[in-house]
């Protein structure tokens, strides 16, 4: 199939020679074109420029189908590089004893928070956990989103992490959206093992770890490196274990305080340190010239009223920054990157060009899809949202409380709900 967009009001993001992703001040350098269209063939992107420049032959094609966009924008999809989608249920009551002065850390002591969902994960079938997620992806892909990555971590023991990530293995299968699946067994420690986190590590290593990889289960592995959770020496010893076994780390990092995440990350090669509220002048040091994404999480910060990352001051330094809706039950409960993208202006100062570079082309690069996805360059996967009518890129991150997303074109074609 040949698909033409023409009279785009402007062409958001383009590429026209390879980059891995934008760093410092390139952060707020996105090339677009005005009055623009695109040639999408089968679901690569053919050919884009002017409509001056734009050839007779194509029009003249009998199986061409056009899309006029008139006073609309068109941008690469966004790429959400952390979420936990896969999930049971909501946890609607731990939202109001929030709001009632528990803190996370205080709520998860008293047996909510992850070990929460991991019970009631227990008792569901992979069918119904299939199913629950699948409304969370169509949900996002209504509001842009072309790639994912979603990760394990509510089993807590060998049956239930294969079984979190066999779902997503199922909905990589069936959903038009790009899915990259992340092993997290160490997303908390479990209540058997609180008093000995060395013996629940070990299981990871020596259970887990081996099965995911026999099953083929996992692109990444991820461990919550933080106050409470694992410790700098536990994170090494998973990692070392998942490298071992091909997998590429991603950390959770730095959410909940100074706790040497971002260090062991890079250290370790990790393809992106996540959360990063904690963040000083040694880690921003340890990031430079690294491989490793910073990503930040607007909405956790946000729903749980924590202390925002200096998101600002790591751009001025050189940094790149990736932006991703950590879209979960317990601490963001959303996974609307129009929202995300918003926060991002609104909350962290990012200007609208940081926000675009950070969440299509920074967010590819920290789940691996950057040669692939995130920009509209010829050859890539044509994975893209029109918008509805605005006057320019600063509207859809002003425009904080609307969806301006209403076509939505995944692997070339367009998506109908």
């Amino acid at each position: 199939m040949k698909l033409l967009l023409e009279n785009i009001k402007e062409l958001v993001q383009v590429e026209d020679e390879p980059f891995d992703f934008r760093a410092g001040k390139e952060m707020a350098t996105v090339k677009t074109i005005k009055n623009a269209y695109i040639i999408i063939r089968d679901e690569i992107i053919e050919d884009f420029g002017p409509m001056s420049a734009l050839m007779d032959r194509y029009r003249d094609d009998d199986l061409l189908i056009e899309i006029d966009c008139s006073n609309r924008l068109v941008y690469p999809s966004f790429c959400d590089s952390h979420t936990h989608l896969v999930y049971p249920a909501p946890r609607e009551k731990e939202f109001v004893d929030r709001i009632k002065g528990l803190t996370y850390e205080e709520i998860a002591k008293n047996g909510g928070g992850i070990l929460n969902t991991a019970k009631r994960l227990h008792e569901m079938s992979e069918a119904e956990l299939y199913n629950e997620a699948m409304h969370r992806v169509i949900e996002v892909i209504k509001m842009g989103t072309g790639a994912i990555e979603i990760k394990s971590g509510y089993g807590l023991n060998v049956e239930d992490e294969l079984k979190m990530l066999r779902v997503n293995r199922w909905i990589r299968e069936t959903a038009p959206i790009c899915v990259r699946s992340t092993f997290l067994g160490a997303h908390a420690i479990p209540l058997e093992y609180k008093n000995n986190p060395s013996k629940y590590v070990d299981i990871i290593i020596n259970e887990m770890i081996p099965q995911v990889v026999a099953e083929d289960l996992a692109d990444y592995i991820d461990v919550f490196c933080d106050k409470g959770f694992f410790s700098v020496e536990d994170t090494e010893r998973i990692l070392m274990s998942g490298i071992k076994h091909g997998l590429r780390p991603k950390i959770h990092a730095n959410e909940l305080g100074l706790t040497g995440g971002v260090q062991v990350g890079v250290k370790y090669n990790a393809l992106s340190v996540d959360h990063l509220e904690f963040i000083g002048k040694e880690e921003i040091e340890a990031l430079k010239d690294t491989e490793t994404m910073p990503t930040v999480l607007p909405g956790a910060a946000f729903f749980l009223g924590m202390k925002l990352s200096p998101v600002r001051e790591m751009i001025d330094a050189g940094l790149p920054i990736a932006l991703a809706s950590d879209y979960n039950p317990g601490s963001s409960p959303s996974g609307n990157m129009s929202l995300i993208s918003a926060m991002g202006c609104i909350k962290y100062k990012m200007l609208p060009e940081e926000v675009i570079n950070a969440t299509t082309i920074n967010s590819a690069y920290a789940m691996g899809l950057h040669e692939s996805y995130g920009t509209i360059a010829r050859g890539k996967i044509a994975n893209m949202f029109i918008t509805s009518e605005m006057p320019g890129i600063e509207y859809l991150p002003y425009s904080y409380g609307s969806n301006l997303v209403e076509t939505v074109i995944l692997n070339g074609e367009v998506q109908s709900f």
